[in-house]
């Protein structure tokens, strides 16, 4: 999945006249959130890539994976959330992500679908549940809540 052959970003307009900017989201679960990343980061999703692990890095850096030439750090999206480590099975994926011109790698327990998201549904998080990397969070038929990675923030604090 290229990130380049797909619009992210459609306008259209209600009958009533209203705008609707809708935005298109690669949804993934992590210790049984439902957590979307907007596909203008995503480069590509792989399976099976074998992690080169690295000396005295925090623990949710598993390491760097050399894809196609290009080194990419990987980190398990799980531990950098602060929740515990599980061992990874055949739906864990990574999905490498180019965030201002830095490709980065998160660890994911599965990879779900891709979503079009109305932008004015997405709501803050509220203050007392607030995690640094989450920027915003709305309802979803399928799902109950679907939480926003903030991969700006993501870069920032890695």
């Amino acid at each position: 999945m290229s990130a380049d052959t797909v619009q992210n970003t459609t306008n259209t307009v209600l009958e009533e006249g209203t705008p609707v900017s809708t935005e298109r989201f690669l949804t993934f679960s992590s210790n049984g959130l439902n957590i979307g990343v907007s596909t203008n980061y995503v480069i590509e999703i792989i399976t099976n890539h074998m992690i080169t692990m690295l000396p005295l890095v925090p623990d949710y850096v598993k390491g760097i994976i050399n894809l196609r030439g290009q080194i990419i750090p990987i980190i398990d999206i799980r531990l950098r959330m602060g929740k515990p480590s599980i061992d990874y099975t055949s739906s864990t994926c990574i999905i490498v992500l180019n965030i201002n011109s830095i490709q980065i790698g998160i660890v994911v327990d599965d990879v779900q679908q891709v979503m079009d998201i109305d932008q004015s549904r997405i709501s803050p998080v509220p203050v007392e549940n607030q995690q640094e990397l989450i920027s915003g969070m709305v309802s979803s038929d399928m799902h109950s809540v679907i939480l926003f990675l903030d991969c700006e923030r993501l870069v920032e604090t890695y």
